[in-house]
């Protein structure tokens, strides 16, 4: 099975859902990592949409990706109270490390921006493959990316 047709399989169990499109698109990302762009035309037809109206919901919930991402996925907080915090200057530090700008990656790293998880009290927060890191810094974010015995 090709993963056109894996994508079509996953995009069947949907369009029959009502509203099922959001439901498709984090199915697609789960087994693909992101949305392949094949799939938009696939979904538009499917769901009795327009290309426009599934590029929109895509391009409107940060975490859909369009295009395959690195191993280590960082995301790192910029919302008011991390701000305050530090994530600002945390961010220039990390991305001058990782070599990318915020929304770039790698076959190593993708850096997402994202606006607030929900751990204020414990700011600046980052993400790193799912798993919150509070009161981060430049320096435990550098043990945090190394592999384990190498810390």
């Amino acid at each position: 099975m090709t993963d056109l047709d894996e994508a079509k399989e996953i995009i069947g169990r949907y369009i029959n859902i009502q509203g099922g499109l959001l439901e498709c698109l984090h199915a697609l990302q789960h087994v693909f990592g992101y949305v392949p762009k094949e799939t938009v035309d696939i979904m538009a037809e499917g769901f009795n949409i327009s290309r426009a109206e599934v590029h929109g919901v895509i391009s409107y919930y940060h975490d859909f990706k369009t295009a395959p991402g690195g191993r280590t996925i960082v995301r790192i907080c910029q919302a008011e109270s991390c701000q305050a915090m530090g994530s600002r200057q945390l961010t220039e530090q990390v991305k001058a490390l990782l070599g990318l700008d915020v929304g770039e990656n790698n076959d190593e790293y993708s850096l997402e921006a994202v606006y607030c998880f929900g751990n204020c009290a414990l700011s600046p927060n980052i993400e790193i493959n799912g798993k919150l890191y509070p009161r981060a810094s430049k320096d435990n974010f550098e043990k945090l990316l190394k592999p384990e015995g190498q810390q």
